[in-house]
């Protein structure tokens, strides 16, 4: 977690200027709009709102909402924002049991969660806060592999993949799938998130389920057998530790390790156009594994809690700055203007 916090010292002087700016800006027209709230701030969040906000969720959307919480508390000294990253799922385990008022995700929620919302009479408001690209690592010293299709993903890591201990283990059945993509002989240090993580849901839904189901195999699962686990720190530290590691995580993540990890290049298709993660290719999808983020507001506490529909409002008043400085893709103008939308027309 250290390198996290290193993050959030270096976020919270940018997100600084943000809240002066936007408590300065407090009688803008624009700024004094009603939301509702009650809580006589303005729709930026600059003033004076108090209370306590707790976010739990994915780990992936953990710096984009503590550089959030971090810039409302300096602009509104009563309020406090608390932000756990456990995963995507426990985090909806937790948001649908109503004791959180905000649940970060990085998927859109499933069947089996709605369900349990709607069990317990959680009604919430679905906001796309960035876009991401799920960051397929390795070490900068395996000179093997710049490019690997979704078959070659499948083969190594899909559940015809158990039990696979080397690169080359998996070399027929990326050939079978298609791959012309030569496989190194060498050992297969496999680290990646766990079932709980949005980033474990995502990865499948994108590069693996397709096959998988093709095949007759499990379409909600990978292999088992890998280091697993919910930190992306972890899953960083574990890719620089190998010299032929294989990992994902959320983009930001690969781009803070910096030259310590290799971001291999992804392609849909075995033999077709093999892209690399930025921002560019992200923001326009030509990355075949991008995908949206999401925070999930909890309408009853958004007028229960007076500090939940201030810290909303600075969140989206700020999002542009707040996604681009924790390193991940912000929305385009007409996606940001949407979002706010649907947030205030909840």
């Amino acid at each position: 977690m250290q390198s996290i916090k290193k993050r959030r010292l270096a976020w919270l002087s940018i997100i600084l200027v943000f809240s002066l700016t936007a408590a300065a800006c407090g009688d803008d027209d624009s700024a004094g709009t009603d939301t509702g709230s009650g809580s006589g701030t303005s729709s930026d969040g600059g003033g004076d709102a108090s209370g306590e906000v707790n976010i739990s969720g994915s780990s992936t959307v953990l710096p984009i909402s503590t550089a959030a919480g971090e810039g409302f508390q300096d602009a509104n000294s009563g309020a406090t924002v608390n932000v756990d990253g456990p995963g995507t799922g426990d985090g909806f385990v937790l948001f649908c049991d109503g004791e959180t008022d905000i649940s970060d995700a990085s998927r859109q929620i499933n069947e089996e969660e709605v369900a349990a919302c709607e069990a317990n009479g959680i009604e919430y408001v679905e906001l796309q806060i960035a876009y991401d690209g799920l960051t397929v690592m390795t070490s900068p010293n395996n000179d093997a592999v710049e490019c690997l299709s979704f078959a070659d993903l499948y083969a190594l890591i899909g559940p015809e993949a158990e039990g696979f201990a080397n690169w080359s283990d998996a070399q027929s059945l990326a050939t079978e799938l298609g791959s012309t993509t030569q496989l190194p002989d060498a050992s297969l240090d496999l680290t990646g998130p766990g079932t709980e993580s949005g980033t474990y849901d995502s990865f499948i839904e994108l590069a693996l389920s397709d096959i998988a189901g093709e095949r007759g195999q499990p379409d909600d699962a990978t292999r088992t057998d890998y280091d697993a686990s919910p930190d992306d720190n972890v899953i960083v530290q574990n890719v620089e530790a190998s010299d032929s590691s294989l990992g994902w995580v959320g983009f930001a993540y690969a781009q803070e390790a910096g030259d310590q990890v290799k971001e291999v290049a992804v392609s849909s298709e075995p033999g077709g156009d093999c892209v690399q993660p930025s921002a560019e290719t992200i923001s326009d999808a030509s990355y075949p594994l991008s995908r949206s983020l999401y925070i999930y507001v909890n309408a009853a506490k958004a007028e229960e809690n007076a500090a939940v529909v201030p810290f909303v409002d600075f969140y989206l008043a700020n999002l542009t700055d707040i996604v681009e400085s924790t390193g991940y893709v912000p929305l385009p103008d007409d996606q940001v203007s949407a979002t706010t939308a649907a947030w205030e027309g909840r």
